[in-house]
C-alpha cells in the first residue's frame, strides 16, 4: 500500500491504467486473477460438534468425564464380581456434563442469532466508475483494482484508493483512525516517506469512510483484505482468545478438588492395606477392594453439580444484561466484566457522541445559546454558506448528510425556529467559494429578499480581519476564542455585507469591508450519562484509560471534562508509547490516562500490558482501529449501533444502546 503514496502518474502507469478509459474487459480479468475480489474473507462459523468439542475442554467438564468415566469402571468391575454396581451414578454425572454443554450452547446460540440480525443491515454500495471510456454504475463487490472510481459527498468508500482529482475533498476516517475530525485530502500532495501513518496519508481515501464535503476520482489500489480494513480484519483472525478469570479460576479449583481427592484416596488405601496386613487378611481381593473404595473417594470429591450451577447462573445473568441492552455474545463474559479494574475506552463514538454539535454563539461579547439565535444575518450564512444537509428520522434521530461542522449550523438554525431548506429555496446563488487550507474560509453571494449578500464563514483570524472591529471587541472576541480553543472546541467566525447587483466576481473584493457577525463554537459532546459512569467507575476503583486516535489536545480536554486526569495522570501520544520499552511502559502504565493519536498497535501494546500487570481489562469501541485492542482484553465491548462489522465481531458483549454507562451496569 505505501508504494501508491507518490506520484499519482507512476501509480497509473504501474497500474497500467488511463484515467480516461478505465479498465478494459481483459484488464478486469487480469486485476481479478492478481489481487481478488473486494470482499472480506469470511471465518467459517463453528458446528455443532466443534462447539460441543469447544465446550468439553473446560477444566470442570474435562474433572466430571474423568470422573464418570472412573464411575463407570469401577461399578463394572463390581457388577461382573457379583457386587453393588450403582451405574445411576454414572448416569447422573453425565447428564450433569450435558445440562452444562447445553444450557452454553443454547444461550450463546440465542446471541449468535441477534448478533447476526444486527449485523445483516449492511447496504451494498453502489460505486460509479470509468470502464472501456464509459461511465458505469457497479456494485462494490465488484470493484477492481486498477477501477477509476467517482466520489463525492455522502460516499461511503468501497475500497482503498489513490486520489487523482479533489476538489475541497473532506473525508471521515474515524472508524479506521479515531480522528474524530474529517481530514482534507489534496490529490496533488506527494509522500515519500512510506511509514507515514494513515492518519497522515492525505492523497489516500479508505474504505469505511465517508466523504463529507467535495468530491474526486481515485484510482482503486487495494481491494477486499488487502484494504487497511481487511488487513486489520486478518490480523484478528490469527488472534487467538486467552483464558477470562473465571475459567482460570474453575481451572485452580479443579485442580485443587483433584489433588485433594487424589491425597485422600490415597491416605485411606494405605491405612486399609495396613489394617489389612496387621489383622492377616491382607488378599488380592482386600485389597482390590480398598483401592475400588478409594478410587470412588475421588469420584465423591468431585462436584457433579458445579458446572450446571455456573451455566445457570450465567445464563440469568445475559437474560439480566439483554434487558439492559448488552448482548452477551460470549457466556464467560458475564462473570469476567465483574472482575474489570481497568476499563481501556475509545472517545469518538464511545465517551463522545460523534457528532459535531454548536455548543454556543457568541455575538457583541455575550454568549447565546443554540435555541436563541435571532440574528438573521447569521441564520442565513448557517442556511445559504453550505452545501450540508440534515434528515430527521422517524425515531427522532438526525442524520448527518456533508460536512459535520455545517451539519451542526444547521442543526442550530432549527433550534433557533428557523427552516434553512425554506431560506435555501428563496435565496438564489450569484457566486461560491468552497473552503479550502490555503483560504481558511467558505464565501457565498446570494440575492436575498431582493438584495445581494456576501456571506462568509471560517477561521475568526481570517474573518476579523475582513472586519473593522474596535480593539476593545478584539480583545473580547480574542478572550472568549482562547477559552473555547483550550476546551477543544472549534470556533467559526462569520461576517456579512451587502453588495451591488452587478457586483464583479473577484473575491479579493466581496471578502473586504465586510460587518462582523460573530462566532460559534463547536464539539463533539460527551455523552451525558457518561459522566456519572466515570464517577461510579471510580468510586468502584476501576481505572478509566482513553485510547483515542484524536490529538492531544481534544482528547486532554475531554479526559478534564470527565475527570478523568488527576494530579498525577500522565497525557501521551502513541509516538511516546512507541519509545518505551515494555518495563518502562509497565512502570508508567498506572499514570498514564490518556493516550492520543492511538493506532491499533499501540492500543493491543498497551491492553496486553495492563493484563501482564495482573489486571483484569475491558476495552470498548466501534471503530476498526480498536478491534485489535477488543479482541485482546477479557472482555470486548463494541458499539452495536455505530460499531464496524470487524469490531462487533472480534467483541465479547455489543452494547445495543452505544451508551458507556451500559458498561458500568454490567459490571455491576
Amino acid at each position: 500500500m505505501s508504494s501508491f503514496l507518490g506520484n499519482k502518474e507512476d501509480i497509473l502507469k504501474e497500474l497500467n491504467v488511463d484515467t480516461k478509459i478505465g479498465l478494459t474487459k481483459e484488464a478486469q480479468k487480469l486485476s481479478l486473477e492478481k489481487y481478488g475480489a473486494n470482499s472480506f474473507t469470511k471465518e467459517k462459523s463453528a458446528t455443532l460438534i466443534q462447539k460441543i468439542l469447544e465446550s468439553l475442554k473446560e477444566p470442570m467438564i474435562l474433572m466430571l468425564i474423568f470422573a464418570g468415566l472412573i464411575a463407570i469402571g469401577v461399578n463394572t468391575v463390581a457388577y461382573f464380581n457379583g457386587g453393588h454396581a450403582d451405574f445411576l451414578e454414572c448416569l447422573g454425572i453425565f447428564i450433569a456434563i450435558s445440562l452444562s454443554i447445553t444450557i452454553t450452547i443454547v444461550m450463546e446460540g440465542k446471541s449468535a442469532k441477534a448478533f447476526e440480525a444486527l449485523n445483516s443491515i449492511n447496504e451494498d454500495i453502489r460505486v460509479k466508475v470509468i470502464r472501456d471510456g464509459n461511465i458505469e454504475i457497479i456494485n462494490q463487490k465488484d470493484l477492481l483494482v486498477g477501477d477509476i472510481a467517482f466520489i463525492e459527498t455522502g460516499n461511503k468508500l468501497p475500497a482503498d484508493g489513490r486520489l487523482i482529482e479533489s476538489v475541497s475533498l473532506n473525508i471521515d476516517e474515524s472508524a479506521l483512525t479515531g480522528e474524530s475530525v474529517p481530514v482534507e485530502k489534496d490529490a496533488e500532495a506527494v509522500i515519500t516517506d512510506e511509514k507515514t501513518a494513515v492518519a497522515d496519508r492525505i492523497n489516500m481515501a479508505y474504505s469505511g469512510s465517508f466523504v463529507t464535503t467535495g468530491n474526486g476520482k481515485m484510482v482503486i489500489t487495494a481491494v477486499g483484505d488487502s484494504t487497511e480494513f481487511g488487513k486489520i480484519a486478518r490480523e484478528l483472525s490469527k488472534t487467538q482468545r486467552t483464558s477470562t478469570p473465571l475459567q482460570e479460576k474453575l481451572a485452580e479449583l479443579g485442580k485443587k478438588i483433584a489433588l485433594l481427592g487424589i491425597t485422600a484416596s490415597m491416605i485411606v488405601f494405605i491405612i486399609q492395606v495396613v489394617n489389612h496386613i496387621r489383622l492377616g487378611t491382607a488378599n488380592f481381593e482386600t485389597i482390590s477392594e480398598a483401592f475400588i473404595t478409594s478410587i470412588v473417594l475421588i469420584v465423591a470429591s468431585v462436584p457433579e453439580g458445579l458446572p450446571t450451577i455456573v451455566a445457570v447462573s450465567l445464563s440469568i445473568n445475559i437474560i439480566k444484561m439483554a434487558r439492559q441492552n448488552a448482548l452477551v455474545k460470549k457466556m464467560v463474559a458475564c462473570e469476567t466484566i465483574g472482575s474489570v479494574n481497568v476499563i481501556c475506552s475509545d472517545k469518538t463514538g464511545t465517551l463522545t457522541e460523534n457528532k459535531m454539535t454548536l455548543n454556543q454563539l457568541f455575538v457583541n461579547c455575550a454568549y447565546v445559546g443554540p435555541e436563541n439565535i435571532k440574528d438573521k444575518n447569521i441564520i442565513n450564512n448557517f442556511a445559504i454558506n453550505s452545501t450540508a444537509d440534515i434528515d430527521y428520522k422517524e425515531d427522532g434521530q438526525i442524520k448527518f448528510l456533508g460536512n459535520p461542522t455545517e451539519c451542526a449550523l444547521l442543526v442550530g438554525a432549527k433550534k433557533s425556529g428557523f427552516d434553512y431548506k425554506a431560506i435555501r429555496e428563496s435565496a438564489k446563488i450569484i457566486y461560491e467559494y468552497p473552503f479550502s487550507s490555503e483560504t481558511k474560509n467558505m464565501t457565498t453571494v446570494a440575492k436575498i429578499d431582493g438584495e445581494s449578500v456576501v456571506f462568509t464563514k471560517g477561521s475568526p483570524e481570517k474573518i476579523m480581519a475582513m472586519c473593522d472591529i474596535s480593539s476593545e471587541e478584539k480583545k473580547c472576541i480574542e478572550e472568549a476564542i482562547e477559552k473555547f480553543q483550550e476546551e477543544a472546541k472549534r470556533v467559526i467566525a462569520f461576517a456579512h455585507k451587502k453588495v451591488d447587483d452587478n457586483v464583479e466576481n473577484i473575491r479579493e473584493k466581496l471578502e473586504s469591508n465586510m460587518i462582523y457577525d460573530g462566532f460559534v463554537a463547536i464539539s463533539d459532546p460527551v455523552r451525558k450519562e457518561v459522566y456519572d459512569a466515570v464517577e461510579q467507575c471510580r468510586s468502584a476503583g476501576i481505572n478509566i484509560k482513553m485510547l483515542t486516535g484524536d490529538n492531544i489536545v481534544t482528547a486532554r480536554a475531554i479526559a478534564r471534562e470527565l475527570k478523568i486526569l488527576d494530579e498525577n495522570s500522565i497525557v501521551l501520544e502513541a509516538k511516546d508509547i512507541d519509545a518505551m520499552d515494555d518495563n518502562t511502559l509497565k512502570q508508567n502504565l498506572s499514570k498514564i490516562s490518556v493516550i492520543a493519536r492511538s493506532t491499533p498497535t499501540v492500543k493491543m501494546r498497551v491492553v496486553n500490558a495492563i493484563k501482564e500487570m495482573g489486571n483484569v481489562v475491558a476495552v470498548t469501541g466501534d471503530g476498526i482501529n480498536d478491534a485489535p485492542a477488543i479482541k485482546n482484553a477479557d472482555v470486548g465491548v463494541a458499539m452495536g449501533i455505530t460499531g464496524t462489522e470487524v469490531s462487533k465481531e472480534a467483541s465479547d458483549i455489543v452494547l445495543l444502546d452505544d451508551s458507556f454507562a451500559t458498561i458500568v451496569k454490567a459490571v455491576q
